[in-house]
């Protein structure tokens, strides 16, 4: 199995910590978030791996290539210019879709892990996978219950419908539903790799979100679906603040890295 590590972003809301490293490299008690991630990823059988860049790029390549790439088959896609989550998936379609001609469907066919690198869980990466496949999905959103800026909306049945902000009284719908519940998204996505026959339409805007195209398949009868991971630890990563928080959460024993 595979997985894609989004690492490309300014880190802005981290500076100064950021004013000389990218976000990748900012650490919790002495492990960076780049390591974390991985050893995450690898902890759950995944051994391959790309890794988007943009930030100080060649700091990630130097970190990666000063501890072997942590045993892990590590590929580097560089952004000269941001391309945002879509975009940056896009980019890197090429690294999913080499075992597509494989005669054995069922690597043809496996779903791939989507982790930002600027967050922290104990979300069951095993389970959710299992759940995409038992759903038959396109794409699978560790999501949760909590306050967020910006909610995805589910029908009864877990499927995406819509969006809004926390703010917003109108919501931007992608389809019609009934009843819809409104729920925080992770950053952690399971994708199976025919995503990438079905967004042409974004392919020709290079540096594009995610989630207008996961909101327009959805419209299209697609099956983009919610994994609920409610009482799993989870936190961003996004500010010095958070980083501090995450390390007494460590001490405390909330999550191990």
């Amino acid at each position: 199995m595979k997985a894609m590590i989004l690492a490309a972003g300014l880190g802005t809301r981290l500076h100064p910590l950021t004013n000389d490293k990218p976000k990748a490299l900012a650490e919790i008690a002495g492990r960076t978030l780049l390591e974390i991630t991985l050893g995450r990823l690898r902890d759950f059988g995944i051994s391959e791996v790309i890794v988007n860049v943009h930030h100080f790029a060649d700091r990630v390549v130097e970190y990666l290539r000063a501890h072997d790439n942590f045993g892990m088959r590590i590929e580097i896609s560089r952004e000269d210019d941001l391309l945002d989550t879509g975009g940056g998936l896009m980019r890197a379609s090429e690294f999913f879709l080499r075992d597509v001609n494989s005669r054995n469907k069922s690597t043809r066919d496996e779903p791939f892990v989507l982790h930002n690198v600027d967050v922290l869980s104990a979300i069951d990466l095993g389970a959710m996978v299992k759940f995409h496949c038992a759903q038959d999905a396109l794409a699978t959103l560790a999501v949760q219950h909590r306050e967020s800026s910006r909610y995805l909306l589910f029908d009864g049945e877990g499927r995406l419908c819509g969006r809004r902000g926390a703010g917003d009284e109108a919501a931007e719908m992608a389809r019609e539903a009934g009843q819809t519940e409104a729920l925080a998204f992770t950053g952690i996505h399971v994708i199976s790799p025919r995503i990438f026959s079905l967004m042409s339409e974004e392919r020709e805007a290079q540096a594009f979100p995610i989630i207008p195209a996961y909101l327009r398949l959805a419209g299209a009868g697609e099956k983009i679906v919610g994994y609920r991971a409610d009482d799993d630890y989870w936190r961003d990563l996004g500010t010095v603040e958070s980083l501090e928080q995450a390390a007494g959460d460590v001490a405390r024993k909330r999550i191990e890295l």
